[in-house]
């Protein structure tokens, strides 16, 4: 519907409620924005690839399928009594002797008790948002079926163990993430398929998607760097490279947090089993190279640069070889082709071009320079390429940097790919016939799987395998969902009301607790945009609740290290991997005492930036969701920030419950609904 705003601030209904529909913070200036959906199934579309689904066989219990039986038993029991006491009553009025009383029981057979069938629904997937059918979706293995190729973990390893690990990877794992750790239903997948020792291709291609949580980052680094180690000197690389980094494993991120993140959790693993792992992400640092130089003067600028330290990438000319590089598809081209590999520069014969067409720091006008810095890796001896968030990273927005960066990689040990442009629109058919195979191990994750995506794969993976844990396209089971409503006033007030509650809960379970408690909840905020963001970190301080704002453009992002989300992200048990040590504002001030949120962070306030893959710390049990999600795969990934690897969580949705603007927040409801 269409509103008008009165001098006194009331707010008017002028037309149908058409207009409002599809209203979005962006899209009411663009035009209506189609709504991302998830993929329909998983099953390959020309029967090449193939697609397995984790699902632990038992036995069933002895009881199975009796309940039925026995309450058909009592029914007719109960029947029989009915009618008996019927016939008899009739007979003593001179309708029935009492001869024929019991062959009239004998007669009349019980009449079969109704019983409602579940009848699956045949649900259109590319229906609109405000269409019933959109929010039904089945509940067995994803949101779009593929139920009837379902396949058992019969064969895959259960546990840790050697085989089939080397047992560096083992003591590093339980060191890692404790004795008792066992695989998850994909990590079990992994373990079974991608330690396949007589692969039917010599490279090939596989799709790990679970839920958040479920630990996809474990399920494809082991078998990389396993076989990393495995293979190590065994095969010299086809021609020698002449740059100073040439890696032959390399992992690919959305953001440089999470990056940075991955080579950290890579370095834990890796105690026994000794590989060299690199992150590239720099976190948009401004490089003073203005003229080539040498890998020891590259080094020295470097070294000036960032003072070293961890998830910092520097050049060292005697180094040892790089086995693993992460870093953003970005980030790694540049170290391919250099920096500034993808400007435009606008010439005197371009006077015409329009300037607003040039990208914001990225094209330059004329006379500005060239950047001349040399390109530094080499990708000859690449063996593996993991693209972590796939759903991003291949995202019509990203695929273009993603795919190059593939090309070149297969261009670089002797096989051409071409990078053709994919079609815009969602209805515009792929071409056929238009398989990609590259000359390397290709490993693709994601906690969605958009149908975009599925599409994309369909088109130019189709011998891709797919690996699938039951509960994908699914909120975490220990995960619990609560909605809040906003009172009518302040909305920032509301928040923090709501955040003040959470500590009074704590406050509360402290004094019941049998063991210690020293810290309150950390609490995640997410915000669908920046200037919310600024404005909420500014209301909480000014309460007296410390917090860390953090959005894309701020400043703790360029230090080239995840220090500002100390706190927040789940730390190594290795104590070796945490040198750096803790900022001041963010140790508690007074050991073995409970936390003072007014005097160190227990909020962080951020965007999507921060949804992506990131591990946060258990203490993080709350995440608070105060704008409406864009679309569920951006709300699934956000909730799944809280409630992982096992541990409980709680996601609260703010909305508004009653009046205008109530349907919004219903409808949110009933999507979040078929996610659980």
């Amino acid at each position: 519907m269409a509103y008008l705003l009165t001098a006194r601030r009331t707010c008017l209904r002028l037309r149908s409620h058409e207009f409002v529909s599809g209203l979005h913070s962006s899209a009411s200036a663009q035009g209506p924005k189609l709504r991302p959906r998830l993929a329909k199934s998983l099953k390959p579309a020309f029967n090449r690839g193939r697609l397995e689904v984790a699902r632990f066989d038992r036995d069933e219990a002895p009881h199975h399928g009796r309940q039925g039986e026995q309450e058909q038993e009592v029914s007719e029991a109960r029947m029989q009594r009915q009618r008996r006491a019927t016939l008899a009553e009739e007979g003593r009025k001179g309708k029935w002797s009492s001869e024929s009383l019991e062959p009239a029981i004998a007669q009349k057979a019980p009449e079969p008790i109704e019983r409602p069938v579940y009848k699956r629904k045949d649900l259109d997937y590319e229906a609109t948002a405000e269409d019933e059918e959109f929010y039904n979706p089945p509940t067995l293995v994803t949101t779009g079926g593929s139920t009837e190729i379902s396949a058992s973990l019969k064969g895959a390893p259960t546990r840790f163990n050697t085989p089939p690990l080397l047992p560096g990877f083992v003591s590093a794992l339980r060191e890692t993430l404790g004795q008792d750790v066992r695989p998850t239903p994909i990590q079990s997948l992994s373990m079974k398929w991608l330690f396949d020792k007589e692969p039917a291709f010599e490279w090939n291609q596989f799709l790990l998607a679970s839920e958040t949580g479920s630990g996809k980052s474990i399920a494809y680094l082991l078998p990389v760097l396993q076989h990393l180690k495995e293979t190590e000197g065994s095969k010299p690389p086809p021609t020698p490279s002449s740059r100073p980094l040439n890696p032959r494993a390399i992992i690919l991120a959305p953001t440089h947090e999470l990056a940075r993140q991955l080579s950290g959790f890579a370095k834990s693993l890796l105690h026994s089993e000794k590989l060299r792992v690199v992150c590239a992400s720099q976190a948009n640092t401004k490089s003073q190279t203005t003229r080539d130089a040498t890998a020891s003067q590259m080094a020295a600028q470097f070294d000036s640069l960032m003072g070293g330290g961890q998830g910092e990438f520097a050049v060292h000319k005697n180094a040892h070889p790089v086995d693993v590089l992460v870093g953003t598809p970005m980030k790694i081209m540049e170290m391919i082709r250099g920096r500034g590999w993808d400007r435009r520069e606008m010439t005197e014969e371009d006077a015409t071009l329009d300037p607003k067409t040039l990208r914001r720091g990225r094209d330059k006008m004329v006379g500005v320079g060239k950047w001349r810095s040399k390109p530094e890796l080499g990708l000859e001896n690449v063996q593996w390429v993991v693209v972590d968030e796939a759903d991003v990273l291949l995202d019509p927005d990203f695929q273009e940097v993603t795919r190059t960066l593939l090309a070149d990689i297969s261009a670089a040990r002797g096989h051409q790919v071409p990078v053709d442009p994919l079609p815009t629109s969602p209805t515009e058919k792929l071409p056929e016939n238009q398989d990609v195979e590259y000359p390397f191990h290709l490993v693709l994750t994601s906690a969605t799987i958009p149908s975009t995506l599925a599409r994309y794969l369909d088109a130019y993976h189709p011998r891709l395998i797919r690996l699938a844990s039951p509960r994908l396209h699914h909120l975490p089971k220990t995960l619990q969902t609560e909605y809040a409503s906003w009172t009518g006033g302040n909305k920032n007030a509301d928040i923090e009301k709501r955040i003040r509650r959470v500590w009074a809960e704590d406050a509360l379970a402290v004094a019941s607790a049998v063991t210690p408690v020293t810290s309150l909840s950390k609490i995640l905020i997410f915000c669908n945009k920046s200037s919310k963001v600024e404005d909420l970190s500014t209301f909480l301080a000014e309460k007296g609740i410390k917090n860390v704002a953090l959005t894309s453009a701020s400043e703790e992002r360029k230090r080239g290290s995840n220090k500002h989300l100390f706190g927040f992200l789940r730390p190594l048990r290795n104590s070796q991997l945490q040198k750096p040590a803790p900022l001041s504002n963010v140790t508690p001030t007074n050991p073995g005492v409970i936390s003072d949120p007014s005097k160190d962070p227990h909020v962080m306030i951020t965007t999507s930036l921060l949804s992506r893959g990131l591990d946060f710390d258990p203490s993080i049990n709350h995440v608070l969701i105060v704008d409406e999600p864009r679309n569920m795969i951006d709300f699934l990934h956000r909730a799944g920030r809280s409630g992982r690897a096992g541990q409980t969580g709680r996601v609260v949705i703010f909305g508004k419950s009653k009046g205008r603007g109530s349907d919004k927040a219903r409808e949110v409801k009933q999507r979040v609904r078929a996610l659980v």
